[in-house]
């Protein structure tokens, strides 16, 4: 079996969530052959020199899942796309690309944060673009450490105005957007994050030139009382909510 989770967006002003983060690390993910967390696992990373204890907590607690037996992928998110091989090595994890195709049961499934499918959000594209430039991301990542943060709470405020200014499907995925990555990965199921809607969405799209049925998968945000998962078997997967009392 294979999970996968996203946008836990895990902070140390939300005791509740990070409590519930661990306890699904100790109770639901060994289960798991591999646990993918497809970003925004934090809700702010300005560098892994950054870490602090509530950090290193977390660390240990993905390097314990490691080490009895569950393997961990990591995806970077908008929020955390700073997060690095420090924190990974840390944590026992490899960090995966955005976009990453796996074949666990011998059909190709394409894993995304999925902020690279709301193509209509054209100034988000924008900064995203300028941010992961190589160069400005290592000046970004030798700024002193208080100016990185001071600039991560301004852009989280700044961020947190402009979207809910934006329209519904300015902040949404780009169907067309959506078909064209499945096509050019040659991929029928998609599973991805970011978006906060979580839903299974039905579509179809073109493989060897044939039309065939797809499905895009979309992770849900956790908040204080439930999270949102995808489980993987050979023949079965399935989004799922849950409270935390039953993780």
């Amino acid at each position: 079996m294979l999970l996968f989770i996203s946008d836990m967006h895990l902070q140390e002003n939300r005791p509740e969530l990070t409590r519930a983060f661990l306890r699904f690390l100790k109770t639901t993910a060994p289960q798991a052959k591999a646990l993918y967390l497809l970003g925004d696992i934090f809700n702010v990373w300005v560098g892994d020199d950054a870490m602090t204890d509530f950090h290193r907590d977390i660390a240990k607690a993905l390097k314990q899942l490691a080490k009895n037996g569950t393997d961990i992928f990591i995806m970077h998110g908008n929020r955390d796309f700073a997060l690095g091989e420090s924190f990974c090595q840390q944590a026992g994890c490899k960090l995966l690309k955005d976009l990453s195709v796996i074949t666990p049961f011998g059909q190709p499934i394409l894993l995304m944060h999925g902020d690279l499918l709301c193509t209509q959000d054209i100034s988000y594209q924008r900064l995203r673009r300028l941010l992961r430039n190589p160069i400005i991301y290592f000046i970004l990542l030798h700024l002193p450490l208080k100016l990185r943060l001071k600039i991560a709470n301004k852009a989280r405020q700044v961020s947190k105005s402009s979207t809910s200014k934006k329209a519904t499907n300015i902040v949404d995925v780009t169907q067309q957007e959506v078909i064209r990555v499945m096509e050019k990965y040659q991929t029928t199921c998609l599973i991805h994050g970011h978006t906060h809607r979580p839903a299974v969405h039905d579509l179809q799209v073109e493989i060897e030139g044939k039309q065939l049925p797809a499905k895009r998968y979309v992770l849900g945000d956790w908040s204080d009382q439930q999270g949102w998962k995808i489980t993987l078997k050979k023949d079965d997967i399935q989004l799922s909510e849950f409270s935390f009392s039953d993780s």
